[in-house]
């Protein structure tokens, strides 16, 4: 599979490198006063300085949860994915959506959770026991 890259806004770089790179555990790559490029689990993601930047505040319904549109995250092995629940739990991050299973006994059956970044970004991490499910109807 090839890395995905993704530009994204960011309000203050200091608070993305803390929650990326000493939160998430993301490797910091090239950066300038402007930017900096980070690796979430082998995908190139890149947070732009942009103060005025609004956060959207869409939602849609899924499995009984309000969704936040746009999100990104990274499809995780289970015990990744738990070990990061965990963690973020420890260090007392909110989230917008617990880590918890969706779609329990269904197709596509997968443990997500979701969250923002510090400049209102939405995350979302998720696992299947199964990793065929991925795409299952």
């Amino acid at each position: 599979m090839q890395p995905f890259h993704l530009a994204f806004p960011v309000h203050d770089l200091a608070a993305a490198r803390a929650f990326y790179r000493d939160l998430l555990g993301c490797g910091e790559g090239r950066s300038s006063d402007s930017w900096i490029d980070f690796d979430l689990y082998g995908h190139q993601i890149v947070a732009h300085l942009d103060p005025a930047a609004q956060t959207v505040a869409v939602h849609n319904p899924v499995d009984g949860h309000d969704v936040p549109v746009p999100h990104f995250g990274v499809v995780l092995g289970w015990e990744d994915w738990q070990a990061l629940a965990d963690r973020l739990t420890v260090a007392g991050v909110t989230f917008g959506i617990a880590p918890h299973i969706r779609f329990k006994g269904q197709v596509g059956e997968q443990a997500t959770m979701f969250f923002r970044d510090p400049s209102g970004n939405a995350l979302e991490f998720k696992a299947f026991r199964d990793i065929g499910q991925l795409f299952a109807k």
